[in-house]
């Protein structure tokens, strides 16, 4: 970032008005290099689960085994209801809605494995009118399942629930079976198992009941119990085929999160449970819950796409889950297949180097993901020159969101993971992502129009001094005077170039390069050219007063530039005129409102007014109407004209005035065209404010 010690405040003003901006996204800015490092973000490795997707989990199809005998070997229900209100029902193949649903074997013992083996609460809160979770919506999900299969007996049937107030009716099985169940242990769901067990004791029975991924659960099983009546059978190959087929069917075609239950019978009085006990199991039944992706995700992966910002997936969902929910959310249309773009954790790690990089460069789905892959995946992308954006919510991610360029927090997420990021996403919506990144580009670019701005009108007063010296005129800007156009036109304006709006092609252009100069050889020229003019159109209302105004003396240039010889000399003129205070007047009015004229050249880098129009930034506007205000103040309110050595100017004046100030436009229109066509020239010209370097150029340092 520039570095410029007399108006360091008002860069940080600018920086600071667009972190409010990004808040109101629900973007919290908790680093403030990290809103220039936005600009540069080139990967940006997302979480699915909350992220892109809602993260309402409800349970939506169910699998048991039906019979080992005769029939059909699995039988699948659909469960209706999509929220977290105990309100739906279940459905059988056919579509014939289960009065009483707790009467199927496989159901039944279901509900009991989603009450028990669970830690998280189902309440209703009367004050939103909505029910609410607390704890992990997939376990959330089970307890609401529970609810719908209900109990056995007709007075239990779901109908008849549903009579209960809303307060006794979100719990009110959860808690039955938890009253009937003692729980005596518990083994907490881990990474490398994928699942979670809890021993329950129920009059001198003792019950293990276990949840977790299929493919950990099903190869530590042995039996199964069949829907049909309520027996034991062993685990066939047949039907492990059946399981599997129905899972990817489940995980893939119909972008389920699929899970599966099982129970055994313990020994009696076992008091505590060892991960060896997590075997022999008898298979319950298989889960598939929906988790609907964000609508407004696919356009904003789009966007990321148009901006040359690359997004890759990251989940520990398996793989044709991921890849089916990432098609159905409909942002990687661009790719025909993902064999090439989608990797397992082990698959990537059983990679070559030279294939790890090459897979690295296309990768857009990253699975089976456990906290010391993600930083992994950081490094790996860091080594080539990308910089990431990494998100995260749990205690394990923090070491990735540390290590990531900008590591993004869910606000949902826990303290250790928000207190290792830069940034922290209230809605934990990938969108919010999108959107701080376009605002982090346009911080940039209001701070380079701000810079812009004040290099081009100090440039100008410096070519007004130094002009008037090389010319032999008399000093055109009174100490006073020129104290009062930096307080007044440097001040206002450019503090509310802060509040300028994105441009419309903000998300149009490739990332900036990390290293990249903030003011190029191109644009310091603009900045040249157009602070040489401002100095000009300043010497020349000076002069314009001396030669050709009606109110001036119109001496001819050859007595302007010898005003220093007037005394000694024969003159057709007092030599009181050069101490005259209007052609001060006029030259100071010149630069006043060529700054402003200049201050609507900064709405844009490259847009054009016609494009931009001042009134989409109303503070601008609003500013350049005070400073006028408060310049006119001084120029006709007599204790203030004296304190400033300044006259009234007539309305002649004024029409010299705009006539010099207004072509600054123009020049700038023009120059505005060639950038547009030809993009500019660039060469390492740079100005950067080394306390806002990105994160990774500072650890080097």
């Amino acid at each position: 970032m520039c570095y410029f010690d007399p108006n360091i405040r008002v860069v940080n003003r600018c920086l600071a008005l667009g972190t409010k901006r990004m808040a109101r996204l629900n973007a919290i800015v908790r680093s403030l290099p990290s809103v220039e490092t936005l600009g540069c973000t080139t990967v940006i490795c997302s979480d699915k689960t909350g992220t892109l997707t809602t993260n309402m989990m409800s349970v939506s199809k169910v699998c048991v085994i039906h019979s080992a005998h005769q029939g059909p070997v699995t039988s699948e229900y659909s469960v209706s209801g999509t929220t977290y209100a105990p309100e739906g029902f279940i459905f059988d193949g056919s579509g014939r809605q289960l009065d009483i649903p707790a009467q199927s074997p496989c159901l039944l013992h279901m509900a009991m494995c989603s009450s028990l083996c669970n830690e998280s609460v189902l309440q209703y809160n009367p004050d939103k009118g909505a029910y609410e979770k607390i704890g992990e919506s997939t376990e959330v999900a089970f307890r609401v399942f529970s609810e719908k299969v209900g109990l056995p007996g007709f007075d239990s049937m779901p109908s008849a629930l549903n009579m209960l107030s809303k307060h006794e009716r979100a719990s009110y099985c959860n808690r039955y079976w938890e009253n009937q169940f003692k729980k005596v242990s518990l083994l907490e769901f881990s990474r490398d198992r994928k699942m979670m067990s809890v021993l329950c004791s129920r009059k001198q029975t003792e019950m293990l009941f276990t949840k977790g991924a299929p493919e950990s659960i099903i190869p530590r099983c042995i039996n199964v119990l069949c829907n049909d009546d309520g027996s034991t059978v062993p685990l066939t190959s047949t039907i492990r085929t059946e399981l599997e087929s129905t899972f990817n069917r489940f995980a893939g075609k119909e972008t389920l999160r699929c899970l599966a239950l099982a129970m055994k019978r313990m020994p009696t009085h076992q008091q505590a449970l060892s991960y060896d006990d997590e075997k022999d199991l008898t298979f319950i039944g298989l889960v598939g819950m929906l988790d609907p992706p964000r609508k407004e995700v696919r356009n904003a992966m789009l966007s990321c796409l148009t901006a040359g910002i690359r997004v890759i997936v990251v989940t520990g969902d398996n793989k044709s889950t991921a890849e089916s929910i990432c098609r159905k959310i409909g942002a990687f249309d661009h790719l025909d297949d993902f064999s090439e773009h989608s990797y397992t954790a082990s698959e990537f790690e059983e990679l070559p180097a030279l294939q790890k990089t090459l897979a690295l460069q296309r990768m857009a789905i990253f699975t089976r993901v456990e906290p010391a892959h993600k930083r992994m995946l950081v490094e790996a992308l860091q080594h080539q020159n990308e910089v990431v954006a990494m998100t995260g919510d749990g205690v394990n991610d923090a070491p990735a969101l540390k290590k990531a360029d900008i590591g993004i927090a869910m606000g949902s997420g826990t303290a250790v993971a928000k207190s290792a990021s830069d940034m922290v996403l209230a809605d934990d919506n990938f969108a919010s992502i999108v959107a701080a990144v376009a605002e982090g580009r346009a911080i940039y670019n209001n701070t380079k129009q701000f810079i812009r701005y004040m290099i081009s009108s100090n440039i100008g007063e410096v070519v007004c001094i130094f002009v008037a010296a090389v010319l032999g005129i008399p000093d055109t800007l009174a100490p006073v005077q020129l104290l009062w156009v930096n307080l007044v036109t440097d001040g206002l304006p450019a503090t509310a170039i802060g509040f300028n709006k994105q441009d419309s092609d903000v998300m149009k252009s490739k990332p900036r390069k990390v290293n990249e100069a903030v003011v190029s050889g191109w644009l310091f020229f603009r900045y040249l050219v157009i602070g040489a003019y401002v100095g000009l159109a300043t010497i020349a209302g000076f002069i314009w007063w001396f030669l050709y105004s009606e109110s001036g003396p119109k001496l001819p240039y050859a007595e302007l530039i010898s005003f220093d010889t007037c005394s000694t000399r024969e003159t057709s003129y007092p030599c009181s005129i050069f101490d005259d205070r209007h052609p001060s007047t006029v030259s100071m009015t010149v630069l006043v409102v060529v700054e402003m004229f200049n201050a609507l050249n900064n709405l844009s880098e490259n847009q054009s007014l016609l494009v931009v129009p001042p009134w989409s930034n109303l503070w601008l506007v609003g500013s350049i109407v005070l400073t006028m205000l408060l310049h006119m103040l001084i120029l006709y309110v007599k204790p203030l004209s004296i304190l400033f050595s300044v006259t009234p100017l007539s309305w002649a004046d004024w029409t010299v005035v705009l006539y010099l100030s207004f072509p600054v436009i123009i020049i700038d229109e023009i120059l505005k065209f060639f950038s547009r066509k030809s993009h500019g020239l660039r060469f390492n010209f740079r100005l950067r404010r080394p306390d806002l370097l990105p994160k990774r150029e500072l650890r080097d340092k």
